[in-house]
């Protein structure tokens, strides 16, 4: 909110100066005016620190909240609606005890809506930087159905184990991303400092150098020569490939590719599948249609090409087809989970069974990320060893043929 400075006089005639904060000139003046001041003039004067602040602010609400705070706020949500209290009261009471700023004011937004007669979830649509399209129709379901207290309960479950799928995933791309850094980092010292303090020596020689010492010398000479148009280039082509990736026809390409990729690719796909058995399940089993829970779900499972495939699987259903058939015709599951699925449809229990599905997919997770480090690191040792075995000839081949010549002489 704009500061301003006024000067006006009181009801003595004294001349009075001061500051007001207030939204706009003419509110200010009209603020003045009921508190005895007649305005003469009014400036604004919010300075830019104030506006700095105010965007920081800004950005910290908008900011998306951290998964562990939306745990939180759903535990606890579950446990007070559990025990009988009033759903306004609770907002209120884990409003007080919010850390995070953007979900702290919507939960105040909310409670004020609810006591204007607007429902939960229809409160929750406000901020979908907050609330993901599957937590809201969770909520919707629960508060259909009166049983909002276990709604919270599925949600903050999914969250928990959807969390512990993510975070054995990037566990296990941690090691291999930190030794391909370091390597980079390894190559680019060795080019700037060390191969050309070794050219100096070399020049010195007067003799036919070896392939793999010219090799170094010619990558050395040409790093340092042009190292600030390397680094340009890099920098362009990180910010050119992450711009890429923001685009409809980036990103989807992507997300296909990332599910290719060595080691890595299949226990991306499959930690995405458990995701997406899991929220279906719960979906399902809270009473959503099929139809409509497979289009939450397909914004739950963060993967536009699954994504499409998901929407696909929706498509064949409207058409009269089984949710087996599309299942099969996506693609997306071996033909373990097609037959789980079967059984589940001819049954009546896809929901139990999807909840086997994925913990079938979590399971080959948490199994591939254990095998991930061992199977990469005879990759990533055959590779330094490339480096250094070409280190090494190229350094010390030339000192061992100088040697040569010195002791035949």
């Amino acid at each position: 909110m704009p500061i301003f400075q006024y000067k006006g006089r009181n009801a003595k005639g004294e001349a009075i100066t001061g500051e007001l904060e207030e939204n706009t000139k003419s509110s200010a003046a009209s603020h003045l005016i009921n508190i005895g001041i007649t305005p003469v003039d009014i400036t604004e004067s919010a300075t830019e620190q104030n506006n700095v602040l105010d965007k920081l602010q800004d950005s910290l609400k908008s900011r998306t909240p951290d998964t562990n705070d939306l745990i939180m706020f759903s535990r606890q949500m579950s446990t007070l609606l559990k025990a009988g209290i009033s759903i306004l009261p609770t907002l209120q009471g884990l409003k007080a005890h919010m850390t995070h700023i953007g979900m702290r004011d919507a939960i105040g937004e909310i409670a004020s809506d609810l006591e204007a007669g607007r429902s939960l979830a229809g409160s929750m649509q406000k901020y979908p930087h907050i609330f993901s399209t599957l937590f809201i129709s969770m909520v919707n379901v629960g508060e259909n159905t009166g049983q909002l207290d276990q709604a919270f309960q599925h949600i903050y479950k999914y969250l928990e184990i959807d969390k512990e799928t993510k975070d054995r995933v990037k566990a296990a791309l941690r090691y291999p991303s930190f030794v391909l850094i370091a390597m980079a980092i390894a190559v680019a010292i060795i080019n700037l400092f060390v191969i050309p303090a070794f050219a100096k020596v070399f020049a010195g020689f007067g003799s036919e150098l070896p392939w793999a010492t010219k090799i170094l010398m010619a990558t050395s000479q040409f790093t340092v020569n042009y190292w600030q148009f390397i680094l340009l280039g890099l920098i362009l082509s990180v910010i050119g490939i992450n711009a890429y990736f923001k685009t409809e026809e980036g990103l989807y390409k992507w997300d296909r590719y990332k599910l290719r990729l060595p080691l890595v690719g299949k226990i991306v796909n499959m930690a995405t599948l458990a995701r997406f058995s899991r929220a279906f399940s719960m979906a399902f089993r809270a009473g959503v249609p099929i139809t409509q829970t497979l289009v939450i779900v397909s914004k739950a499972v963060d993967n536009t090409f699954i994504e499409q495939r998901i929407l696909a699987m929706r498509d064949g259903l409207e058409h009269g087809e089984s949710l087996t058939q599309t299942a099969v015709a996506s693609k997306l599951f071996t033909p373990l989970v097609l037959q789980m699925i079967s059984v589940g449809e001819e049954t009546g229990s896809v929901d139990d069974m999807l909840d086997e599905v994925a913990t079938f997919y979590e399971r080959e997770v948490d199994y591939d990320t254990k095998k991930l480090s061992s199977a990469i690191e005879p990759i990533m040792i055959t590779v330094i060893g490339i480096m250094v075995l070409i280190l090494a000839l190229g350094v010390f081949l030339p000192m061992w043929d100088l040697g040569g010549a010195a002791m035949g002489h």
